[in-house]
């Protein structure tokens, strides 16, 4: 185990700016945790999972504007309530055994 001696002063330094971080992380998330409280939100693997589609036929979907998402840190969220509605309409394509999608 090695062992490093450091001056109070600048421990206390360095707390101060890891509470000051933390501070300007809660209030960076703070605008995103209503949204996300509010509804509950899938990423793409749910979806597909859900819906029993691939990958392809969900981008498919994101292309013909037939689900909406939000994109927050390079991924995709969809809000349940648009997947169940869409899943109510019943699937307005089915993909074929080689990925194609039929309209």
């Amino acid at each position: 185990m090695e062992v490093i001696a450091i001056q109070k002063s600048a421990l206390d330094r360095m707390n101060n700016e890891l509470k000051a971080l933390l501070q300007l992380t809660k209030n960076a998330m703070g605008k995103y945790i209503l949204i996300f409280k509010a509804e509950k939100w899938l990423d793409n693997q749910e979806i597909c999972l859900m819906m029993n589609i691939t990958k392809r036929t969900l981008q498919t979907y994101k292309d013909k504007g037939l689900l909406s998402y939000s994109k927050l840190n390079r991924k995709n969220y969809y809000k349940l309530s648009d997947v169940q509605a869409l899943l109510e309409a019943g699937h307005p394509y089915n993909t074929n055994d080689n990925g194609s999608t039929d309209e």
